[in-house]
Formats: structure tokens, C-alpha cells, sequence
């Protein structure tokens, strides 16, 4: 998920794919110590997308408390 993406997204929707990309955060834990990963990238990859959210939201309530 890029910038632009979640940019494009309405607040709602961030809410809703934070919620997805922190279940599979979970499960990529719990399989990361009950069995092998194959692909090991993927818990980078998806605590980025969160970050990249939770920024986008910030920004979001930053610009409301300014208008």
C-alpha cells in the first residue's frame, strides 16, 4: 500500500484496513512461533502499512483541530 493509496482513502476505510492489517500482524506472530514463515518480509511490510494509516489518520486530526 502506498502514500497515494491511503491518501485516496476515506476515514472509515482507514479504520477499517488498521483492523485487517493488525490481525494479520497477529497471525504472522503467532505462525512466526508455531511453525516456519516462508516469507519473513511480510511482518515488515505490514507494520509499514499500518504506520503509513495511523500517520494518514494523524494527519487528518491534525488538520481538523486546525480549521
Amino acid at each position: 500500500m502506498t502514500g497515494e493509496e491511503v491518501r485516496a482513502l476515506k476515514d472509515e476505510e482507514i479504520a477499517v484496513e488498521l483492523g485487517k492489517l493488525r490481525e494479520k500482524l497477529f497471525v504472522l506472530r503467532s505462525q512466526g512461533v508455531t511453525q516456519k514463515v516462508e516469507d519473513v518480509s511480510q511482518h515488515r511490510k505490514v507494520r509499514r502499512d499500518i504506520a503509513r494509516l495511523l500517520t494518514e489518520r494523524r494527519r487528518r486530526e491534525l488538520a481538523v483541530e486546525q480549521a
